[in-house]
């Protein structure tokens, strides 16, 4: 049994409420169990009990034995005097307050249903591999409950997104446009460069884009010679194209002191990667897009529909790279891809106009930046696979991104109790499945 276990029942209170009463001899009635807190600090705040004669407005912290309490060190901690019931499955001795007081102490070890407690390690001995722990219990869950999770799912994943990009926002001095540069940058990454690629939008402020985005040429000198594409090489020696951006972007180093701040063209990875994912493709097409789009966020914030986002990153690249995939390399080289395009509204559009309806206050806003995910295609990897083949609906990115939350948050660290499904799996009435 896990601690989860018992959280999972107080917060729903099964068990059984006859006659209760402490470990010390006092009469117990629950008038509210508080609320789930899972920062530092006691477990359900805001509880509301009766002990005796006398009300209590407090926490409730919860062990499997009362013992825990000094194992986790609460007598020493004064957050911990606040708690006005300890409840345990086992009540093995009396626990002290910092003052020294005594805690009232409920033992729950007697009073959980046995169905409850079977169903609970019925769905803990699934054994463990990369479906869901609950993937032979389904069939016991109605489809409105799944559904009903997934949706939770869904908005869980896009606010931790918003989360990172609020967090960015506040970096950059609660500047939306550089916050969009930012996000963008680290998204055309596509995982192998992502990491890199952030590190180019910090070493190429956006004030100094903004002051050279209209001229293609050395816009291309500035994003190609920070990112460590423009120094001397053997393959590039002869090529006019790229001296001429070497001259520009040694001007231009000197002009704004970049020297020493850019990367080196060994920090990115060209590894198992096709020649249309190479960074220096991917550095070539978000140039286009600087060059095309003056305003970027505001251009993201407006689209109302994905047709638009496309239109949006429909930006032609600069013409000596689409006939090369590195300096002095030929190479036929395409435009940005419908599905990279989709991956950047899923990854970048729609936690960023999330993140700016939070800070505006806009539902509206929110309800329409997630619509946005059920107007793509789903997704396809073999996570989405597995949960489809269980018979989890996936017709939209919508459905992708949640049960990627779903596998990420829930079924791989087997938080089966804080999920509906598996909260519904341990329910004592089934019929409420």
């Amino acid at each position: 049994m896990k601690e989860d276990f018992l959280h999972y029942v107080w917060q729903h209170q099964y068990f059984d409420k006859q006659q209760l009463v402490t470990e010390d001899g006092q009469a117990l009635t629950i008038l509210r169990p508080g609320f789930r807190h899972t920062d530092a600090g006691p477990d359900f705040p805001n509880a509301r009990l009766q002990l005796g004669d006398v009300e209590w407005n407090g926490a409730v912290e919860i062990h499997l034995k009362a013992s825990d309490w000094y194992r986790h060190q609460h007598q020493q901690d004064q957050k911990y005097d606040q708690v006005i019931l300890h409840v345990v499955h086992t009540a093995d001795q009396p626990v002290y307050r910092t003052d020294g007081t005594l805690v009232p102490v409920l033992a729950l070890g007697a009073r959980l249903p046995a169905g409850l407690l079977s169903a609970y390690e019925r769905l803990c001995e699934q054994p463990s591999s990369e479906s869901l722990p609950c993937a032979g219990l389904l069939g016991q869950v109605s489809e409105l409950t799944k559904t009903l999770m997934l949706d939770r799912a869904l908005l869980e994943r896009v606010e931790q997104k918003a989360d990172v990009l609020a967090a960015l926002y506040e970096s950059l001095g609660q500047d939306w446009e550089a916050t969009t540069w930012h996000a963008l940058a680290a998204a055309f990454g596509f995982q192998k460069n992502s990491e890199p690629l952030s590190r180019l939008a910090k070493a190429l402020p956006l004030s100094i884009v903004r002051r050279h985005r209209h001229d293609l040429r050395q816009l291309s000198a500035l994003v190609f010679g920070q990112a460590g594409f423009l120094a001397e090489q053997a393959d590039s020696s002869h090529d006019l194209y790229i001296r001429d951006l070497q001259q520009e972007f040694a001007f231009l180093r000197h002009k704004y002191n970049l020297a020493g701040t850019g990367l080196s063209a060994h920090d990115w990875n060209f590894l198992r990667l096709r020649p249309a994912n190479f960074p220096t493709v991917r550095l070539a097409q978000l140039v286009g897009l600087l060059h095309a789009r003056p305003m970027l966020f505001d251009a993201l914030l407006s689209a109302t529909d994905v047709p638009a986002l496309e239109q949006f990153f429909t930006a032609p690249m600069p013409e000596y790279w689409r006939t090369h995939f590195r300096p002095g390399k030929p190479g036929k080289v395409a435009e940005l891809g419908r599905s990279s395009v989709q991956l950047l509204i899923i990854n970048v559009v729609v936690p960023l106009r999330v993140a700016y309806a939070r800070h505006t206050g806009s539902a509206e806003l929110v309800e329409a930046s997630v619509a946005l995910l059920e107007q793509l295609p789903a997704e396809h990897n073999h996570i989405t696979d597995l949960y489809n083949a269980l018979g989890f609906q996936h017709r939209t990115a919508a459905d992708s991104q949640a049960l990627l939350a779903l596998q990420r948050g829930y079924c791989t660290p087997r938080r089966c109790l804080h999920c509906s499904i598996g909260s519904r799996l341990v329910q004592p009435n089934p019929l409420s499945r």
